[in-house]
């Protein structure tokens, strides 16, 4: 039995055992705890995710400029990964308490990543019933989490490609 949250450990000598991997800083695919990078189109609502080995500056540029396109802006927090990017780019100071901001004076925070953070949440709820996945798989079971953020709802034109696909 785990105990309630507080109280001490009753013997020193056997210390309970440790949950999770709760590893501070970024994960590595090295450490076992390989990132996910995500982009959201905030007009067409299309996501694009990917397991990658770190989250450098290059595999972040390469990320954000293979799923958007050239005249997107690209909102992001302020890691330092995204510093150099040949986009338009805005960003948030978390650090500063501040999680949206309104850049040309219309009422409106354009300038917020709560669209990606709540694609995050789907990603999470997906893969919690798994209860972990080994790292060697994460991709797949990303690639179909993807599938169904993108494909939103099941239509009847996509049950006949599936349908047909199987089949053939």
């Amino acid at each position: 039995m785990r105990g309630k949250k507080g109280d001490d450990h009753g013997d020193p000598a056997d210390p309970p055992r440790p949950r999770a991997n709760k590893q501070p800083g970024h994960g590595t695919y090295d450490n076992d705890r390989p990132p996910v990078v995500g982009t959201v189109g905030r007009e067409s609502g299309q996501v694009r995710l990917r397991v990658v080995h770190h989250t450098d500056q290059k595999t972040l540029e390469n990320h954000v400029h293979t799923f958007t396109q050239a005249g997107a802006t690209v909102n992001t927090d302020e890691w330092q990964g995204y510093n150099h990017l040949i986009r338009p780019h805005a960003t948030v100071c978390h650090s500063d308490k501040q999680w949206a901001r309104d850049d040309d004076g219309d009422g409106i925070r354009e300038v917020h990543v709560n669209t990606v953070e709540g694609m995050w949440t789907t990603v999470r709820n997906f893969l919690r019933p798994l209860r972990g996945v080994h790292k060697k798989y994460l991709s797949g079971y990303i690639a179909i989490c993807e599938f169904g953020i993108n494909l939103k709802r099941i239509t009847p034109s996509f049950i006949s490609l599936l349908v047909t696909r199987t089949c053939s």
